[in-house]
């Protein structure tokens, strides 16, 4: 895998890591990737950031598969609108880009990925949610918005999961017909972030 550290165009500081495959020697088209993967980090207020062991540990199965991953840190607090926008330019960034344009976001990042699917044009092409907040703001439910994203819709929550309020969105994920996976964890999936990997990746790479 390769790293690349570059900002995100828009009137916020966006600062993000571009991961992309290793080149295949025998490939010379390899090392360029159709398909990438926006990955929203947690709660930056609860030292979320892109570094998240959860983000890593998804990006590391795409880039094994051959899609690119972009993982990238809020700008300033902004009680979850900044960061809506902030998730809208990276997807937008993904787009001018790529081919396909899927996107990932744990925890709070659940739910900043739902919000930013629904009213970005186009609408990514994928949405993965693990843990997600179901809302951040009366005008920010993403469960509610869960209705507007018109792309396939994978969400992993853990049994076990005190910390964020995700039984509202796993409902209607359920009702809309998406895929819902069910694991016995906590909100953190201590020990089992490469079982959590696996089951993003592979829905990601199928839908991309």
């Amino acid at each position: 895998m390769n790293s690349e550290e570059l900002p995100i165009p828009g009137a916020r500081d966006v600062r993000a890591t571009l991961d992309a495959p290793d080149a295949d020697p025998d490939d010379a088209e390899s090392a360029d990737p159709e398909a990438v993967v926006v990955a929203c980090p947690p709660h930056p207020q609860h030292r979320g950031h892109r570094g998240d062991k959860r983000l890593v540990a998804v990006s590391d199965a795409l880039t094994s598969a051959g899609v690119a991953c972009l993982r990238f840190d809020y700008g300033d607090w902004d009680e979850g609108y900044g960061e809506r926008e902030d998730a809208r330019n990276a997807l937008r960034w993904a787009r001018e880009r790529y081919d396909r344009v899927g996107v990932f976001g744990f925890s709070f990042g659940g739910a900043i990925a739902t919000l930013a699917a629904a009213t970005t044009d186009p609408q990514p092409d994928a949405v993965a949610l693990l843990a997600p907040a179901s809302r951040l703001a009366d005008d920010l439910d993403a469960a509610e918005t869960l209705a507007d994203v018109t792309g396939p819709v994978q969400v992993v929550y853990g049994t076990r999961d005190d910390t964020a309020d995700w039984r509202p969105l796993v409902e209607r994920a359920e009702e809309l017909g998406h895929e819902t996976v069910e694991m016995s964890a906590d909100h953190f999936f201590v020990g089992q972030h490469e079982k959590v990997a696996e089951s993003v990746s592979e829905f990601l790479i199928r839908e991309l």
